[in-house]
């Protein structure tokens, strides 16, 4: 845990995405408890990042998806769409009780993200390894625009496998897209196991430096190292380079019994151990909170 010298109002917005991301887990709990299954390690793993992104680096209006000056969140991974739901809901974009809905017929969260059916999901992203692709082309189009908005990629590790990632992030260096961050979830796993038994990506900070962009490793999972990332990236002056903030993040992370689940990729949960996950989640919350309190 972050022991840095905190100023209140620092310390307020990293309570804030503390907070925020244990409302996400629970809401993602919750949704994956309707299908008994589904993506729900990795939205636990990223719920402190995507707290981070709508507690306060994301410039939005909740009640207007479609706003022009809205900065743009891409989730290029499609699968973790269980955890951007439940961080739209927290954030005001989608009611709370349609997460009811998630996996449903005529639902507007279907269980891979589809920009077409849900507020606030800006890309399709499914077939992975585009999503930065894509993000390099909407911040070219809104410098053309004349637009500040900042356009945040939110990928996974295993899309560092990908050699498209690759010729974007060349392209957003040569660019200068200053605009553009992107935001790694390194929780090194893939479907067909380990990552780094797969396609060893490491070093993967260094990997970005070399193609010109600002690079920070934090760990994921810490709601003061996000917030003091993202505040690294607002402090600088503008030179047009992008940034990328790689997070190491733990599948399951703030629900033991599922942290520790060999097959995590995908899982399955008995009907029984859902109540359970809820309690351990809701335990180390508090836990937490009652550290902080006492860091301050």
């Amino acid at each position: 845990m972050t022991t840095a010298v905190t100023t209140p109002a620092r310390a307020e917005r990293i309570s804030r995405v503390r907070d925020a991301a244990y409302r996400i887990r629970r809401n993602a709990l919750t949704m994956g408890e309707v299908q008994g299954q589904g993506y729900v390690g990795q939205a636990l793993g990223a719920a402190d990042m995507f707290a981070a992104v709508y507690a306060g680096a994301l410039r939005f209006r909740p009640e207007e998806p479609e706003w022009a000056g809205r900065d743009r969140m891409l989730l290029s991974t499609g699968h973790y769409a269980i955890g951007l739901y439940a961080a739209l809901a927290e954030a005001g974009v989608i009611p709370l009780e349609e997460l009811d809905t998630y996996g449903s017929d005529d639902s507007r969260l279907p269980m891979s993200g589809m920009a077409s059916y849900t507020p606030g999901m800006e890309i399709s992203g499914g077939s992975l390894g585009h999503g930065l692709t894509v993000a390099v082309g909407m911040a070219l189009g809104l410098r053309l625009k004349g637009s500040d908005a900042r356009v945040i990629n939110f990928l996974s590790d295993g899309e560092l496998n990908e050699g498209s990632t690759w010729e974007a992030a060349m392209a957003a260096a040569s660019h200068r897209l200053g605009s553009l961050i992107a935001l790694v979830d390194m929780n090194a796993l893939q479907a067909d196991g380990p990552t780094a038994g797969v396609l060893r990506i490491e070093p993967a900070e260094e990997k970005w430096r070399s193609f010109g962009w600002g690079t920070q490793r934090i760990d994921g999972n810490d709601p003061a190292a996000l917030v003091d990332a993202f505040d690294a990236i607002d402090a600088r002056e503008p030179d047009g380079m992008p940034h990328v903030i790689v997070c190491d993040t733990r599948v399951g992370r703030g629900v033991p019994l599922l942290e520790n689940r060999e097959k995590a990729h995908f899982m399955r949960i008995e009907e029984h151990e859902w109540a359970i996950c809820q309690e351990q989640l809701t335990t180390g919350h508090d836990a937490a909170v009652a550290a902080q309190g006492e860091i301050r």
